[in-house]
């Protein structure tokens, strides 16, 4: 009698498991917003290790850049290319293809950027929620300062500003030198920023502040002196030279209207050194100057000499 064939092994469709499949989860999403009811970064141990995913992650990306130049392309990327940190995945993709290729180029430098600093955002928001204000809140506040001046992302150094100097430096006090950095800090952006000099004036003298190159630019700003202005900036670290760069539009329009008064015709690299832009990029932002032949550029054309009359005979 012939042996009976055993059955065959029932075989499930492996095409279904595999999308079934956990996706991956970026670690810094892997928290919401506090704000939304996220509660679980309110756990210390939990903000420390997402702290430091943070920073890993900012300095592999500052690390993924050749030199400094091209690190602060990779930070303007964040506004060419029109990300946000509340613009959604899929409206992301629709504005990038509607970019040039240079710029989609930069999109997914600028998505990644986006994402470090909505973590910072969730890291922000669970130290305030646990009202802490020890060493680790005040380091990840100097780190996130840093890190959104440079990127000159204002609503998040900002508040992070206020809240280091108002909230946690009374419980845990800055060192001198860190204190008269920070506060330097936020005189340049109520000065360069907001065009409040006068509140400016007021923080310098609540906190004793003494720097002479933050002085050099507030004294620069209340006399219009884009010379001064221009040369300071030249001086300064990166951190005040980022700050200092939201006056650099008003300086600039400011120097050109002094030159438009004063000229009639002035070599294009003079025009170039007072208004610190390259001449292409003036005619980009509206610059209605002619380049004439020989690198002289017509400010003014002069009024044609009228005639004087002749004596009737």
């Amino acid at each position: 009698m012939a042996a009976q064939s055993r059955p065959s092994a029932r075989r499930g469709p492996s095409g279904a498991w595999g999308r079934l499949k956990t996706a991956t989860v970026d670690p810094l999403d892997a928290y919401g917003l506090p704000s939304k009811g996220e509660t679980r970064l309110h756990d210390h141990k939990n903000q420390e290790n997402y702290y430091n995913k943070i920073v890993e992650r900012y300095m592999r990306f500052c690390a993924s850049s050749k030199d400094g130049e091209a690190l602060e392309q990779a930070f303007a990327t964040l506004s060419i290319s029109g990300v946000t940190l509340d613009t959604p995945p899929t409206a992301k993709a629709v504005n990038a293809a509607s970019q040039p290729s240079r710029i989609q180029s930069d999109v997914p430098k600028a998505q990644e950027l986006s994402t470090i600093l909505m973590a910072m955002r969730k890291l922000r928001e669970a130290i305030v929620g646990s009202h802490r204000t020890d060493q680790f809140a005040q380091r990840a506040y100097i780190f996130i300062i840093h890190a959104t001046t440079l990127t000159k992302h204002m609503e998040s150094y900002h508040p992070a500003l206020l809240y280091l100097l108002r909230i946690i430096h009374p419980c845990t006090p800055l060192s001198a030198p860190e204190l008269q950095e920070f506060v330097g800090y936020l005189i340049l952006d109520l000065a360069c920023r907001q065009g409040e000099l006068s509140e400016a004036y007021v923080v310098k003298s609540q906190y004793k502040h003494r720097d002479r190159r933050v002085d050099a630019v507030l004294n620069a700003l209340v006399h219009d002196s884009w010379y001064r202005f221009w040369r300071i900036k030249r001086a300064v670290d990166g951190y005040q030279r980022a700050l200092m760069n939201w006056a650099d539009e008003d300086m600039r329009t400011h120097a050109l209207k002094c030159l438009g008064r004063s000229y009639l015709a002035a070599d294009k690299s003079y025009v170039e050194r007072v208004a610190d832009a390259k001449w292409e990029d003036l005619v980009k932002n509206g610059c209605g100057w002619q380049l004439e032949d020989g690198g002289k550029i017509m400010i003014r054309k002069p009024k044609p000499r009228v005639p004087s009359s002749q004596s009737q005979g």
